[in-house]
């Protein structure tokens, strides 16, 4: 039997947003490719479920950031679950931005959406966690993250891999120094890759 993602105790005020985050998904995937087509199949588990995993990794009250949010997996779906955290989502697409700000809007889920390539975000807050899927390899990722490391020693940062996970590891302690650990994940064959104390070399 698959390992539930939520409890049973979830309100359900957050699976009505789940839900309604879902339709308004499949209805914007018809104009603006926000996720692969074959992927909507599954969504709930592919997209919702995935991000859904790392709510544990997340102490409360953290600032978060997720960055390439695309459709918002997982930072606005965190944003749903967790509503104790403050969540920014970080994208440079004008037109997912819209989509994003319609989630938000109709689900009643208060986020913080920045329009902008990940270089040109402002450094006046920052983070105790940046979040990111499918966006780039781990040292690219790195790449962003190290400006916010340097201001937060305490940076935690929260990737969902795929099978390679491993093998960006090794990539990525080429150029960095960190920590890590490399969680197998609930929704498939990926992983999840928790980074701290991040600088280079």
């Amino acid at each position: 039997m698959k390992e539930k993602m939520l409890p049973d105790s979830l309100e359900k005020e957050i699976q009505e947003k789940l839900d309604l985050y879902e339709q308004l998904l499949r209805k914007w995937q018809k104009s603006l490719n926000l996720v692969s087509n074959a992927s909507l199949e599954d969504a709930r588990v592919r997209h919702f479920e995935d991000s859904m995993q790392l709510a544990v990794f997340i102490p409360q009250q953290s600032v978060l950031f997720d960055i390439g949010s695309g459709a918002g997996f997982p930072g606005l779906v965190l944003a749903m679950i967790r509503p104790d955290l403050a969540v920014t989502l970080i994208e440079s697409d004008t037109k997912k931005c819209t989509f994003l700000s319609t989630v938000s809007r109709e689900t009643v889920t208060p986020v913080t959406i920045i329009n902008q390539r990940l270089e040109n975000v402002s450094r006046e807050t920052i983070p105790d966690i940046i979040t990111a899927r499918a966006l780039a390899s781990l040292d690219k990722l790195l790449d962003y993250c190290l400006p916010w490391a340097q201001e937060n020693p305490a940076l935690t940062l929260l990737f969902l891999k795929g099978e390679k996970a491993e093998e960006e590891i090794k990539l990525a302690k080429i150029r960095y120094e960190f920590d890590v650990l490399c969680f197998p994940g609930k929704t498939g064959d990926g992983a999840v890759v928790q980074i701290n104390n991040l600088s280079g070399k």
